[in-house]
């Protein structure tokens, strides 16, 4: 596989074609042209959408893009409790082009406004489109730049792995994560710019600017430090934490776990897991509610389905209307991580989530969903975690989850050092691991949930 060279220092614009002031300009600028609107309306105004007057789902009349279908969970062959959920089986593009400009690799990023972005508009791939979207069946533009990574004239192949999304909310969701590297003249579109890594990771500190598709891109990106060998790794830059991140980069041996014995963790964590789930029609969910304006639990708690009217000049339609998926309060996802022998560890659970096609993967330490965090849950060890002596907060930035879906779904995303007095020895669904072995692990679908690949995302940019 190609290993891309990642940028080190404090110097984000080094090397750079657009300098953070310009980008931050011409960003408002995007804000500002863009004519951007979103209202919620009731269900009825909803154009080429309907209820199966059979099932109750909810679809698109073309049978394309997705439908707001049921869950039904079951423990041990009993049923347990329903929910709707969002079945979108087409596998969609999520690309970023990558070029480099005198030495120094830029990815090609796009200001695009999603209908469920708390702020509108957010730093997107250079392709993020559903195979419904790309192959034009809402009757729109091109997508832009989709000929770089399909057919015979696409770029050198850095990153094609498919990936899953948001099990909670996802029944069977998967993406296709795409990087290409190209050599020759690539114009930028006006709502189109080149930032490099480091400019990126260095934005990923804002607020809800870049956007969830382009972290999961970001984070299955192969990458190494300049100069880095495993005898080179963390010679001591004078910063203990920065030291100890990178050996947990580049050496591929000596951490608390071998490769090895992390893959049978994990395939321990889903032959305990007596948990099943499947498909029913949305008018067969129990203690849901469905009125003109939404559908919701009776108590109040989780999301619920809504309906929104879109206007956006910028995109391949200028207007649209759409169900969303929109949660209740903000999630919580943290990663607690600590030097074990001058080598920096990820304290990772193994998580059911009955959307995914697998059932269990690789999440956050702490992993709490927006209705979770809203109604007071905790996870007992994580808790723990939390309250280790000591314990350094190291990335702390709340940004949004897919905003095409779901209407302000908000995650605080935080990376927590702790202390010596986290042991080693964790309860079973829980593993140290180090960057470079979830890295690994990166180069194949299943393995680590959209929360934890944006939180390993947020890690790099500690590099």
């Amino acid at each position: 596989m190609t290993r891309l060279v990642a940028p080190r220092g404090q110097h984000a614009d080094r090397g750079a074609v657009m300098p953070l002031a310009e980008f931050h300009d011409w960003w408002e600028e995007r804000a500002r042209v863009g004519r951007f609107a979103v209202e919620r309306i009731p269900f009825s105004a909803l154009h080429s959408w309907h209820f199966d007057t059979i099932t109750g789902n909810l679809a698109h009349t073309s049978g394309r893009f997705f439908t707001v279908e049921g869950l039904q969970v079951r423990d041990g062959g009993i049923d347990t409790w329903s929910q709707p959920i969002i079945n979108q089986p087409e596998i969609g593009i999520l690309g970023i082009v990558v070029k480099e400009f005198g030495g120094v690799l830029h990815c090609l990023m796009q200001a695009k406004m999603e209908p469920g972005n708390a702020n509108t508009l957010q730093l997107s791939p250079t392709v993020q489109a559903t195979r419904s979207n790309y192959t034009q069946v809402h009757r729109g533009n091109r997508t832009r730049y989709l000929e770089h990574f399909v057919g015979a004239g696409r770029g050198q192949v850095v990153v094609d792995v498919l990936q899953s999304e948001q099990g909670a909310w996802f029944w069977h969701k998967r993406n296709r994560n795409i990087v290409v590297q190209v050599t020759g003249d690539v114009e930028p579109h006006e709502d189109y710019c080149w930032l490099t890594l480091a400019q990126i990771r260095e934005l990923m500190r804002i607020d809800n600017l870049v956007n969830m598709d382009a972290r999961t891109v970001l984070s299955c990106m192969p990458f190494d430090l300049p100069g880095s060998t495993d005898a080179e790794a963390g010679t001591g830059a004078g910063d203990e934490f920065r030291d100890a991140l990178v050996r947990s980069h580049q050496v591929r041996s000596g951490g608390v776990s071998s490769a090895g014995a992390i893959l049978s963790w994990f395939t321990e964590a889903k032959t305990r897991c007596d948990w099943t789930a499947r498909l029913i029609p949305l008018g067969d969910v129990a203690d849901w509610k469905r009125t003109d304006e939404q559908i919701a639990d009776r108590e109040d708690r989780h999301f619920r389905i809504i309906a929104v009217s879109v206007q956006a000049a910028t995109r391949e339609v200028p207007g649209w209307n759409q169900p969303l998926l929109h949660p209740r309060g903000e999630g919580h996802a943290v990663f607690a991580v600590r030097p074990i022998d001058g080598v920096l560890h990820v304290l990772v659970q193994a998580r059911a989530e009955f959307g995914n096609m697998d059932l269990v993967e690789m999440a956050p330490t702490v992993h709490l969903l927006p209705g979770a965090a809203a109604a007071g849950d905790v996870e007992p060890f994580g808790s723990a975690v939390l309250a280790s002596a000591g314990a350094r907060s190291r990335f702390d930035t709340l940004l949004s989850e897919e905003g095409g879906r779901f209407y302000h779904a908000l995650t605080r995303y935080q990376i927590v050092e702790v202390g010596a007095d986290v042991p080693t020895e964790v309860p079973p669904n829980y593993c140290w691991m180090t960057v470079r072995q979830i890295m690994d692990l990166m180069r194949h679908g299943h393995y680590l949930n959209i929360e934890a690949r944006s939180l390993l995302a947020c890690l790099h940019s500690l590099c």
